[in-house]
């Protein structure tokens, strides 16, 4: 098998983790699950669990990585024994369900971006806006679109570690919030709604909380674990790179911190050009947030203009997430497999985008895939890595995690005690209710589209 490869720089592995977490999650899932939950209070409860659960829940899968250097499957199954592989092969099942919509909802943005380039936004009226929608996102058009951009995907993997992530992060990620900050300042300047985006989006109303907690929380979960890319083995095969002189903690704080900041920014950025289309920000959903987008694009000066750089924009930073989770789905066939790199990478993105082609017919497909991955599958596989470093190798997860560090002190046992009862107790609900709600969109609207 081929020497496993390493980052050149904290600052390659640092960004690479941000670029894994700033992708749709932050720029097309955050602003639609914030609008559908009640903004603020969305808001509210989804920094909540990143304080709570997503920092801790990130360290879990950082000493996982770095202890073993495999991808998530090899890594469970080495430190755990063999039964614990198939808990892996959760992750590599939820990176493969994933990804497969991700490409093709990157593929929408993409296609955006080339009309706004070649043609502009001039759609205004909802039949136009519709009819424009659904041109991109189904039939031939959304198929090249999706194939595109997996083979844009898969190039980057062919490269490697150095030569293709870790070149390819360094210029996305700065590109990123470089233009998230531009177009947030025009948003404050030339939007005249943007006071009433702003109030909607940071004056929580914990009345709907307390109403509407059984969609919230697990919506809030899922997010929170969809933006840190948590759940799915991208982190722990991240950290499976990684050198022994990193201080995981460190590195942890401030990828956390960064991907935060990155989607609370979103927000500023989005919402007001949501209020300017005067749509309902409850009612913009994974397909309404384009037609609300193009419709502010086609009637504000210099929409054109804007609306090219946002939807590049979400173009890169959709890129820098799949690569990820590409890379996780490549590092478990060259573990297990002894496969070269460019086989493996060719092999995932062929079956990602093969298993994606259902979306690009019907987007019921979307909820069906979306659903589970971010409802169910993961939740069950932050819930399953939790359990296994607070209880099954407690003691192999705290030294890991000291190793390179000074002093930690207590910290260490805060953090295991933290990983070991409370997220445990947080992540289980979020699950249950999770669950439950997939359970009954299967009942209802994929059984509907079914019979027709």
């Amino acid at each position: 098998m081929p020497s496993r490869e390493t980052w050149a720089t904290r600052m390659g592995f640092i960004l690479a983790a941000v670029g894994s977490a700033v992708g749709l999650g932050n720029i097309w899932r955050f602003p639609f699950q914030a609008g559908a939950e009640g903004g603020a209070a969305f808001l509210f409860v989804y920094l909540g669990f990143i304080a709570l659960i997503g920092f801790p829940a990130i360290l879990v899968e950082f000493v996982i990585g770095r202890r073993t250097k495999r991808n998530p499957v090899g890594a469970l199954k080495e430190l755990g024994g063999d039964r614990w592989k198939y808990v892996g092969g959760i992750f590599v099942v939820t990176g493969f369900v994933l990804l497969s919509y991700y490409s093709v909802v990157a593929g929408w943005f993409f296609q955006y971006f080339i009309t706004g380039l070649f043609e502009g936004y001039t759609a205004t009226t909802p039949e136009e806006l519709g009819a424009a929608f659904g041109a991109a996102s189904s039939g031939t058009s959304a198929l090249l679109a999706h194939a595109a951009f997996m083979i844009a995907v898969t190039g980057i993997i062919v490269a490697g570690i150095r030569s293709g992530i870790e070149i390819a992060v360094k210029v996305m990620v700065p590109g990123i919030l470089f233009i998230l900050l531009g177009l947030a300042a025009y948003g404050a300047f030339a939007i005249p709604e943007a006071s009433q985006a702003y109030a909607y989006y940071l004056q929580p109303d914990f009345s709907v909380i307390a109403e509407n907690w059984q969609t919230l929380l697990p919506a809030a979960a899922g997010q929170a674990f969809f933006t840190l890319s948590l759940g799915m083995g991208v982190m722990i095969t991240y950290a499976s790179y990684l050198g022994e002189d990193r201080n995981l903690a460190e590195d942890a704080a401030v990828i956390v911190s960064l991907d935060t900041f990155i989607a609370v920014l979103v927000g500023f950025v989005v919402f007001p050009f949501i209020f300017q289309a005067g749509a309902d920000p409850t009612e913009v959903g994974p397909d309404a947030i384009f037609v609300s987008l193009a419709q502010a694009f086609a009637t504000i000066p210099g929409g054109r203009l804007l609306g090219v750089v946002f939807f590049g924009m979400v173009v890169i930073a959709a890129l820098s997430s799949a690569i990820s989770i590409l890379e996780m789905l490549a590092s478990y066939l060259i573990d297990e497999f002894k496969w070269e790199r460019p086989k493996a990478a060719a092999a995932a993105g062929l079956a990602v985008f093969v298993l994606g082609i259902p979306v690009t017919i019907d987007l019921v497909f979307l909820d069906l895939f979306d659903g589970l991955a971010d409802s169910v599958l993961l939740v069950l596989g932050a819930l399953l890595v939790v359990l296994f470093v607070g209880w099954v190798i407690p003691e192999d997860g705290l030294d890991e995690l000291t190793t390179g560090v000074e002093n930690i002190g207590s910290l260490g046992s805060i953090w295991l005690w933290a990983v070991r009862i409370p997220i445990v107790i947080v992540l289980v609900i979020s699950l249950y209710l999770g669950a439950t709600g997939y359970l009954e969109f299967l009942a209802d609207d994929f059984l509907g589209w079914l019979n027709g």
